[in-house]
């Protein structure tokens, strides 16, 4: 039998803020599934069908966070997504 031996592992000290934030696109009862796809492909450079995934998850759950990035990158895309009369935000 093996004595119990202490093992030691560094611990992390430094606390890392990232500028990580998600643009959130809620659902509404006036834009139609292809005007929210085609948005999200201009806007957010999805492909059709993570584009098409995203328009069913805000349809069916309430919202979708479509893109993460910094504030600075999800602001003008938040911007022209509201400009084309989706709901949008950029939370943290």
């Amino acid at each position: 039998m093996q004595p119990f031996e202490e093992t030691y592992t560094d611990v992390l000290d430094e606390v890392v803020d990232t500028d990580v934030h998600n643009l959130v696109v809620f659902n509404d009862d006036v834009n139609t599934f292809d005007h929210v796809i085609e948005t999200l492909i201009d806007v957010c450079k999805h492909t059709p069908e993570q584009a098409e995934q995203c328009t069913l998850l805000i349809h069916y759950k309430g919202k979708c966070s479509v893109k993460n990035g910094s504030w600075e990158e999800l602001v003008p895309m938040r911007n022209e997504i509201c400009r084309r009369g989706i709901s949008a935000e950029v939370l943290k």
